[in-house]
């Protein structure tokens, strides 16, 4: 059994991931089976530091053959070191689940002697969890760079998501700052896995239609990866372009931005904090990305980073004020997405309720447009009410991101600020 100590250990190196939520799995019970990962099976909690605690988020080693500058429990670093064996890992995972303390697992791991040994180690810790103490909750696994591919396309059987963090957007920074890994020991595993979760959804299209045996489960809830922000030079337009292609080649789920902190102390790294406001930016540039139907190149050139005083929508639309005013009762849909102020949710609604008749600000304000955003860019009707000086329009879109109150969602957050976020309306 998994002792105190070592768990602290093993827990502690492993929270500073955060490409761990635990969504977009279908993985449901079977009979005399533990846990369930269907949709309504997996719920989430938060701490106040942002950390998601519903899965048992844990290393499976934090002795490290790696040296990476950043990491606190790179090779040289004086810290205490442990281990756990598959079977103990299993123990814990099934013990905490019956205590309803988690809803799943997101095992990491430390490089413990070779990548290969280090990802056997992983692989048979989830096929013992799946076929000897059949849990069917949540997995997420952690690849490791370098190891044999074909150790991380027999694990994405078992799992529900895997993840390879990029952690620098440029391999520059990338061998400065860890120089055991490379870009090709990131992105081809990753490439591998999307390849082959498109092969099986191929063949489970061909067995739909015939009466052979249904093909299993290969990474149901896809791929995700994480980068680490400013640690290394590179602006915010050089990340968002490598994140565009990442969606794109790869069919991620997520990126995830983890704002620099210097855990440990380096002469190459940064001495302070990078600061919550440029990563959360970052997401919200993200959400545009794939919900809102802009490119990297619209947000941010690559030489610039976002702005700070504004989101990025906001921005985008100060820099292409030609394009606007455009009439509420005629604009696409699409357009309709670009204006600040008008969510994606919005814009539906927008879409669906001028087929009866023509809308007013009245009515926009019953739809909970942010209107005092939205007034500059739209008219209704031919009616404008938004002024047309660019630099007034900045002075007040920047006075109105000040007001704003960021926080982090409880169980008792309003409705109207749990819908915004849970949307991401911008």
């Amino acid at each position: 059994m998994l002792d105190a100590a070592r768990l602290k250990i093993l827990t502690e190196g492993a929270k500073y991931d955060v490409s761990c939520s635990s969504s977009g799995s279908a993985r449901a019970n079977r009979a005399g089976g533990l846990g369930n990962a269907a949709p309504a099976g997996i719920c989430h909690s938060f701490t106040p530091d942002g950390r998601c605690i519903s899965l048992l988020k844990i290393l499976q080693s934090n002795r490290c053959a790696y040296n990476c500058l950043y990491c606190p429990n790179r090779a040289d670093a004086d810290v205490p070191r442990a281990a756990a064996t598959p079977e103990e890992i299993c123990e814990l995972t099934v013990a905490f689940y019956k205590r309803n303390y988690i809803e799943g697992l997101f095992l990491s791991s430390a490089v413990d002697g070779s990548p290969d040994a280090t990802m056997e180690r992983m692989l048979e810790t989830v096929i013992r969890l799946r076929k000897v103490y059949n849990f069917n909750g949540y997995i997420h696994l952690k690849g490791i760079p370098h190891a044999d591919r074909l150790l991380a396309a027999r694990a994405a059987r078992y799992v529900d998501r895997m993840s390879y963090n990029v952690e620098f957007p440029s391999e520059a920074s990338l061998k400065l700052l860890a120089p055991q890994k490379s870009k090709e020991s990131v992105l081809l595993p990753m490439k591998q896995l999307a390849l082959e979760t498109q092969a099986r959804k191929c063949e489970k299209a061909e067995r739909a239609g015939g009466a052979g045996r249904a093909a299993r489960a290969f990474l149901p809830a896809g791929q995700t990866t994480q980068m680490i922000v400013g640690a290394s030079p590179e602006t915010d337009g050089r990340i968002l372009r490598l994140s565009e292609a990442m969606y794109r080649k790869f069919s991620l789920k997520r990126v995830y931005y983890s704002a620099y902190v210097p855990v440990v102390r380096h002469a190459l790294l940064p001495e302070r904090c990078t600061g919550l406001l440029r990563e959360h930016r970052l997401y919200q540039a993200d959400w545009l990305l794939r919900f809102y139907g802009f490119t990297a190149e619209e947000i941010a050139g690559d030489g610039e980073n976002l702005p700070q005083d504004l989101d990025p929508k906001c921005a985008w639309a100060l820099k292409n004020m030609h394009l606007f005013p455009v009439e509420i009762n005629t604009a696409p849909a699409e357009m309709l997405l670009r204006v600040p102020g008008i969510g994606n949710l919005g814009a539906y609604k927008i879409v669906k309720a001028r087929r009866w008749g023509a809308l007013g600000y009245e009515d926009l304000a019953k739809m909970r447009i942010v209107l005092k955003r939205a007034r500059h860019f739209i008219t209704c009707g031919g009616k404008f009410f938004g002024s047309e000086n660019g630099e007034t329009v900045r002075t007040l879109l920047a006075l109105d991101a000040r007001e704003e109150n960021y926080e982090q969602l409880s169980m008792f957050s309003s409705p109207e600020t749990a819908l915004s976020a849970g949307t991401g309306q911008l």
